[in-house]
């Protein structure tokens, strides 16, 4: 439960875990590329599903699959990502844990061109964090004209489960976009941290 006397968004449910994402991840501005690569992956695993699924299986998840090193992912045998069809920790959904893999190899081969991950998806929003200042959830949208350009450069390059609804997630949970109702009270902490 959030603190007595705190006003966090409505959309934050009464579970620890949630309302710890919320509080200490959340809109918090990210620029590490493995990082973004693995909150891009977790984004894309969200597809269909609630949030709060994909939070309480992150951590089999980097179990799972290397913490997220694409560069070890691209090396998991066929018979390993079978059996993570059975494993209990993870959804078991074999496009998506097919999507992990190709995210993977569209990662690594991107950075072997020599070029910036972190880079290339921050570009999308200038260079640094939107502060929106929406003060009701029905005025925070679900895509933007940005999101739609990060997931059509996506697919170009071979990522896959990144439409721009999924972009637009992955933008407000690594800070791109800043969309803390303006009355939560990690609005202005964001701001500041910008």
């Amino acid at each position: 439960m959030p603190k007595s006397n705190e006003t966090i968004c409505p959309w934050v449910n009464h579970e620890q875990v949630y309302i710890d994402y919320h509080n200490e991840e959340w809109g918090r501005p990210v620029y590490d590329a493995l990082e973004l690569f693995e909150k891009l992956c977790l984004d894309g695993l969200q597809a269909g599903l609630s949030w709060i699924t994909i939070l309480k299986k992150k951590q089999g998840y980097r179990d799972a699959f290397c913490n997220f090193d694409p560069y070890k992912i691209i090396e998991l045998s066929p018979e390993y990502l079978d059996g993570q069809l059975d494993n209990s920790q993870i959804i078991r959904n074999k496009l998506k844990i097919n999507s992990i893999v190709r995210n993977a190899q569209a990662y690594v081969k991107f950075v072997e061109q020599g070029e910036d991950f972190s880079q290339f998806l921050w570009q999308f929003v200038g260079g640094k964090p939107k502060v929106n200042q929406f003060k009701t959830m029905d005025e925070v949208p679900t895509q933007t004209e940005q999101s739609v350009a990060m997931s059509k450069a996506l697919k170009k390059l071979g990522f896959n489960f990144v439409g721009p609804t999924i972009c637009y997630a992955f933008m407000q949970a690594v800070g791109m976009v800043n969309d803390h109702l303006v009355g939560c009270d990690y609005y202005e902490g964001n701001v500041g941290s910008q």
